[in-house]
């Protein structure tokens, strides 16, 4: 008799699989909790406890108001008048936020993105997917890395040669504009802005970054912009979105579940790669003649391929340079689009700041340079930063500490215990906000008129406030953050933003279709987009005329 038979595998799971499997489910889920209650618990030693709203929902806290909301900088402004420049505010499955609306703790932030503070593990998962591991996707020493290769690309001498670029883009589109009109009975046409503002950031971007011309003005059909004219289209998809887009936050694997807007997103960085790819062969086939160019080696392109060289001490690889192509092209699309997009409608519901920009243009005369720009237009460069203000594309952000952190305040705050304090404990895992659009338009920070269209207040001294002063950004603005991840390609945007409207606006009348008191919401898309109330898409129409 054999009393020592080894059971075979089948028969020892058919054995234990009754409990066993269940018993080792329970010790996983068991475990899991007692790390959550450990860190809980570490988290509320050493994170100061801040005053906040009250949650509105046991599975989402205030997160589904704030996404559902159209202005939820102004959710956010409110909360800090009531509770303090700091405060906390009820998640997701528990989680809480710590929201900074103080401009000495947001600097203090800012100084330590990328290494003290990084993105959430959504960010990352999202943007590893979406556009790679690439200059919005690194952190620490990796981002310090990837944004020194790049920065030569959009240098003051860089920009300065791509003026001519942005010229033409301008002039491409005033040509078509003009051939609509006079085909026009009424001496005017409807012309649907956004789409034509897509168009003219595409080819730019392209012609500019990547010495590639997309024909987007020319009618040729690009498969980025149809992409991304379907994001938006569908609100009541985007509502659902956002809820998935909240429990995504603390369960990225979530991402994984096919529904429609992740398919857009699949779509656009599979269409997005296609483009990067075909650019970056056909640009290292005429490397020797761009590198013998003069002045090639230092654009967006020639500084991506010098990067691949094994021997340069910013060496990126194949796949850190596809990402770079992919950051560029999206980010030079979606967010200048966006601001020329609401400059247009600003300016439509303000017809007499219209005139006064149109008639210090065509008093400049001819058009004016890249020097002229920066520094002989300033009612153009008020407007220009007036719309930045009030309509920052990236209106939000979370990150992620990292270390245990000491925030200091230039405002004390009471906790929640009572006391008054100067500066917040900020414990390692604590999830921080900050809304640059609540930023930009604080009342308390930029005055009474803080959410009015003022571009008056750019051109005196007291028109900026002592507390707008404190804010450490470009021009004392979030739109571009600040710190580290400060938009590299900050000076291309506004140079890009400036031509173009200084074209658009010498040589036609903007006004809105339906009339100064038109309706415009916000929509979902990549980014939030405006949209004339009614249409479909991304839809601005307005009534465009020559300027005789």
């Amino acid at each position: 008799m054999n009393f020592f038979t080894i059971p075979s595998p089948s028969s020892l799971w058919t054995t234990v699989r009754p409990g066993g499997a269940f018993n080792v489910a329970c010790s996983f889920a068991a475990l899991w909790a007692f790390v959550k209650v450990l860190r809980m618990l570490r988290w509320r030693v050493k994170t100061t406890q801040l005053l906040g709203p009250p949650r509105t929902s046991l599975v989402y806290g205030v997160s589904r108001d704030l996404a559902m909301s159209e202005d939820s900088a102004t959710i956010y402004e409110r909360w800090a008048t009531e509770y303090g420049v700091v405060y906390m505010i009820p998640s997701v499955l528990g989680q809480t936020r710590v929201v900074l609306c103080d401009p000495k703790a947001i600097a203090h932030f800012y100084a330590r993105e990328t290494w003290t503070y990084v993105h959430t593990p959504l960010s990352l998962v999202f943007l590893e997917e979406s556009i790679g591991k690439g200059l919005l996707w690194a952190e620490g020493e990796a981002h310090r890395r990837q944004r020194k290769a790049l920065t030569p690309a959009f240098s003051n001498a860089a920009i300065r040669k791509l003026t001519s670029v942005f010229y033409d883009s301008a002039y491409k589109a005033k040509g078509k504009w003009d051939t609509a009109i006079e085909s026009s009975k009424d001496g005017d046409a409807v012309i649907e802005v956004q789409n034509w503002m897509n168009h003219i950031s595409l080819d730019t971007v392209g012609i500019a970054g990547f010495s590639h011309d997309f024909g987007s003005l020319d009618g040729k059909p690009a498969s980025v912009t149809e992409v991304f004219d379907t994001f938006g289209s569908n609100q009541q998809a985007s509502a659902v979105n956002e809820v998935f887009i909240l429990l995504a936050s603390v369960f990225p694997i979530i991402l994984n579940i096919p529904t429609n807007r992740q398919k857009l997103f699949k779509k656009l960085a599979v269409t997005v790669e296609q483009i990067s790819n075909e650019l970056l062969i056909r640009s290292r086939r005429e490397k020797d003649v761009n590198i013998n160019e003069r002045g090639q080696e230092n654009s967006i392109i020639g500084l991506l391929i010098k990067s691949e060289g094994q021997d340069t001490e910013l060496h990126m690889s194949e796949e850190e340079v596809m990402a770079q192509m992919k950051v560029l092209l999206l980010a030079g699309y979606e967010t200048t689009s966006i601001s020329l997009t609401w400059a247009l409608i600003e300016l439509s519901r303000h017809p007499d700041i219209q005139t006064r920009l149109r008639e210090e243009l065509l008093a400049f005369g001819p058009d004016p340079t890249y020097d002229q720009l920066k520094a002989n237009l300033p009612y153009l460069d008020a407007i220009v930063h007036e719309i930045l203000r009030l309509h920052p594309p990236v209106p939000e952000f979370v990150r992620l500490a990292a270390a245990d952190d000491v925030i200091p305040l230039s405002t004390p705050v009471r906790t929640v215990s009572g006391n008054m304090t100067d500066n917040i404990s900020i414990a390692k895992g604590t999830l921080i906000t900050i809304s640059a659009a609540a930023i930009n338009r604080s009342s308390a920070i930029w005055g009474p008129h803080a959410k009015e269209f003022k571009p008056d207040r750019w051109l005196t001294e007291d028109g900026i406030g002592g507390k707008a002063k404190e804010v450490q950004g470009h021009r004392h603005l979030l739109t571009f953050v600040d710190g580290p991840r400060t938009c590299l390609g900050k000076d291309f945007a506004i140079m890009e933003f400036k031509t173009v409207l200084s074209v658009l606006v010498k040589n036609f009348v903007f006004e809105m279709r339906d009339g100064p008191n038109t309706p415009v919401e916000v929509v979902t898309g990549i980014l939030p987009r405006p949209r004339v109330v009614g249409e479909s898409g991304i839809g601005v129409p307005l009534r465009v005329s020559r300027y005789e």
